[in-house]
């Protein structure tokens, strides 16, 4: 999968020469983040779209944005003209002839209407190519988002992957991806002249620490500058620290900072270890035993400190990514 038209090489670059683009008016944007608004966050206060909103203004982001799945409430709570806010949603799609597997598309300025009509396409034609093409007609920004991640509900179709890329304009470069997968992913962004952005993706309000930077007074230009390649990222892979972090986050959110367990939405991360901290939190005598609550509490984080959990995921998603790379070199050859 070697690239042809764009070397993404000298667009990945480091904080500190982000901050001298910055200082010579370089605008920059994590472009996927979710609020307690999506089915799979946690009810925190730290995560609801005011607080992550006013963090992102502090954090002095131009541009904030958030991506819930499938849902623009976000928008609701808020106002949709807030200071630097850019309405924007992460649309699922499930086109069983094109792709055969759920995609994720990241989609930016729609207002209401639009979102609706995407989401019945989405959900009642299914057709990946009809959902593009009106993005393209209604000029809405958009990004496919983790190309190389399936859904574990369903059969990983990879060999599908490069022939779903050239219908968008921007890929995306995932910090809760392995660096496999990202590298995957620019290999695919070169193959065929598209454009890459790094996000976060976070779950659990850790925005900003990618982004991606571009020149652009408005939101719409910026993107463009994006769409031409006139862009850097300040990209992050998920690593076995990373995600021993991450877990560590996820402890201190279901245990100290949701509602009570009980309330938590019915969701699964993919992550063995995070799904069965989820549902043992549930449980009614933890929720109204709080030294038991503080024992299992402890308990998952000597677990999750001893880097076990972290290492079999990683090593899963290595053999992945390689089963991945065969898959699509033989597709190429034939």
């Amino acid at each position: 999968m070697g690239g042809r038209h764009r070397n993404y090489e000298e667009k990945l670059i480091a904080p500190e020469r982000a901050a001298e683009l910055m200082d010579e008016g370089w605008k920059r944007a994590d472009l996927h983040v979710h609020t307690t608004c999506s089915f799979d966050v946690l009810p925190a206060k730290d995560l609801n779209p005011e607080s992550l909103y006013e963090k992102s203004l502090e954090m002095g982001m131009d541009f904030v944005t958030f991506t819930d799945h499938d849902t623009m409430e976000a928008y609701e709570i808020l106002g949709w003209d807030r200071e630097k806010l850019v309405p924007g949603v992460e649309m699922t799609i499930y086109d069983p002839e094109l792709a055969g597997h759920t995609l994720h598309v990241n989609v930016f300025e729609l207002d209401r209407e639009e979102f609706s009509e995407l989401r019945e396409i989405a959900k009642i034609e299914q057709n990946l190519k009809s959902f593009t093409g009106y993005l393209k007609r209604h000029k809405l920004p958009f990004v496919y988002n983790h190309p190389f991640w399936f859904d574990f509900h369903q059969q990983p179709n990879p060999s599908s992957v490069p022939k779903l890329a050239k219908l968008f304009p921007v890929l995306e470069y995932n910090m809760h991806e392995l660096k496999q997968k990202n590298e995957l992913t620019i290999a695919l962004a070169e193959r065929f002249g598209k454009s890459i952005v790094a996000t976060t993706d976070t779950h659990s309000g850790k925005l900003g620490q990618v982004y991606t930077l571009a020149r652009g007074d408005s939101f719409r230009e910026y993107f463009r500058n994006i769409e031409k390649g006139r862009n850097y990222i300040v990209p992050e892979d998920l690593t076995r620290e990373l995600l021993i972090e991450e877990m560590n986050t996820w402890i201190d959110l279901i245990f100290e900072k949701s509602q009570k367990s009980r309330d938590i939405k019915n969701y699964l991360t993919g992550i063995k270890s995070l799904d069965a901290m989820v549902k043992i939190s549930r449980s009614t005598l933890l929720n109204y035993s709080p030294r038991l609550n503080r024992t299992a509490m402890n308990l998952f984080y000597m677990i999750s400190n001893t880097g076990l959990p972290a290492s079999f995921y990683i090593h899963s998603e290595k053999s992945f990514a390689k089963e991945i790379e065969k898959k699509i070199k033989i597709e190429n050859r034939k």
